[in-house]
């Protein structure tokens, strides 16, 4: 894992102030922080693992597994939430078969609820790669994964 971070643990970041930088350089880096990089990090600023997992899992902006290779955002806030963006978010997790947080055995889509994405006026609305999906319903649900699976999950046709 070091060497992935050699432009990342940078000599003038030797400091704990840097930490929460440095944990954003990572995600931004791999789209998560791995295990591995969090104790490159304590070793690197020579302060306790647990302080750097206690400061990584304090923000909810830290995600702890990797993205998938379409990553699913549904908006929960107050404007999506009011239309219902709740049971949007159920409806995801039930059609993948994954929670909130989680990623589909085959990698290929993450689920994570969102504060704002800023389109109150469609909301509903859900993020899926950088493709908006605006005015979601559970129905719809299954019509926008449809269109973004992989050709190779498709199921062949019955004849």
């Amino acid at each position: 894992m070091k060497p992935e971070l050699v432009d990342i643990l940078v000599p003038n970041k030797k400091d704990r102030r840097h930490l929460i930088s440095l944990l954003q350089q990572v995600q931004y880096k791999f789209g998560y922080i791995p295990k591995e990089a969090m104790l490159a990090i304590a070793d690197f600023l020579e302060i306790p693992e647990s302080t750097v997992y206690g400061i990584a899992t304090f923000y909810n902006l830290f995600r702890f597994t990797p993205l998938g290779k379409h990553p699913v955002k549904v908006c929960m806030g107050t404007a999506c939430h009011l239309a219902g963006g709740k049971l949007v978010l159920e409806a995801m997790a039930r059609e993948l078969d994954i929670q909130v947080g989680g990623i589909t055995s085959d990698q290929e889509f993450s689920l994570d609820r969102v504060a704002c994405v800023g389109c109150c006026a469609l909301a509903p609305v859900v993020v899926v790669s950088d493709s908006v999906y605006p005015r979601m319903t559970p129905p719809k649900v299954e019509e926008v994964l449809v269109t973004v699976k992989p050709v190779s999950q498709e199921q062949p046709e019955k004849h």
